[in-house]
């Protein structure tokens, strides 16, 4: 099994020279702009949905070379109003990356998504494949009924029971058969007292399951108030419409559309979250995009080794 002898690291943070707020209905969403100005333009799209960019984001791109563009999708981060999920779905997301493209007069761009944003990724890139120079995806997700009841209902449970028990005593046991709709009930009630409770339950699990060895930094963030509204809220919102997809192959049968971007995959062997079936399928039905397995690695961008293939893939296509 091949070792990296020589790891990529994050970057060195830097500052936006650039930052604003796209008007869309009621709606303002928060861009920025850092690195290069006249460098290759990329797009960071975050994960959850509702998980917002953050700082370390910016960190996978050489600010040499590139113009890297962040932005919180609706609902989250820095974008208003917080929490919301009217006109919220991917394809209104979709809508916002094409408008900040716009904006920002950007012919083409790399798109760089993980965990949800890679499902995101996907849609916009086979929404808008003109638009798109290459695509670096982490840790797929598709948004598929088996992925959602492996995570919310039977599989990872069985990985992270200490932590599951947790996700599990928000909801009455009469309710268990369906957590995603049992938590759906408590997101949608007036009780802001037990909705808080729930979300922070929610938000933990996925946090304590993220990293192969616990992290318990990324635990403590992860139950912020304010983050885990919005992250459980727009997770849960999105995970009971399936992700507002027409069907749920629609992002592997739709590949046709994008098979001439080159793009790299880059996968964590214990991914409890996004298991690596997700991105073997994905690659068997696109294989000409390149798939990196981390063997010792799990969920986050932030693992040693899945920083160290990211970083390789968006130093690789700064030469595109």
């Amino acid at each position: 099994m091949k070792l990296f002898n020589k790891k990529n690291k994050l970057f060195p943070a830097i500052e936006p020279y650039d930052s604003g707020f796209i008007k869309k209905g009621i709606h303002e969403i928060y861009y920025e702009q850092s690195g290069n100005p006249k460098g290759k333009p990329a797009i960071f799209l975050h994960g959850g949905p509702g998980g917002g960019a953050g700082g370390f984001s910016r960190r996978f791109f050489n600010p040499k070379k590139y113009r890297i563009v962040l932005f919180d999708q609706r609902g989250c981060g820095k974008s208003k109003p917080h929490a919301s999920l009217e006109d919220n779905t991917t394809w209104h997301l979709v809508e916002d990356i094409e408008s900040i493209r716009e904006q920002l007069d950007i012919e083409k761009w790399l798109v760089f998504g993980g965990s949800w944003g890679s499902t995101l990724a996907l849609a916009y890139a086979q929404s808008h494949p003109q638009r798109v120079s290459e695509l670096v995806l982490r840790g797929i997700f598709m948004l598929r009924e088996k992925e959602l009841q492996w995570f919310y209902q039977y599989g990872a449970s069985e990985i992270y029971p200490e932590a599951w028990q947790g996700f599990l005593e928000e909801i009455p046991q009469e309710k268990r058969t369906n957590l995603i709709e049992a938590y759906r009930e408590i997101f949608g009630g007036d009780d802001e007292e037990k909705k808080l409770s729930a979300a922070k339950a929610w938000s933990k699990w996925e946090a304590s399951t993220s990293f192969i060895n616990h992290n318990p930094e990324a635990v403590k963030e992860s139950i912020n108030s304010q983050f885990a509204l919005a992250f459980a809220l727009i997770e849960n919102h999105y995970f009971v419409n399936k992700g507002f997809l027409d069907h749920e192959n629609q992002l592997l049968d739709n590949i046709d559309k994008i098979r001439h971007i080159p793009a790299v995959i880059v996968q964590g062997r214990y991914d409890v979250v996004c298991p690596p079936t997700t991105a073997y399928e994905l690659h068997q039905r696109w294989p000409e995009s390149e798939l990196k397995i981390a063997p010792f690695s799990g969920h986050s961008a932030f693992e040693e080794e899945i920083t160290h293939l990211l970083i390789e893939a968006t130093n690789k296509f700064t030469n595109n």
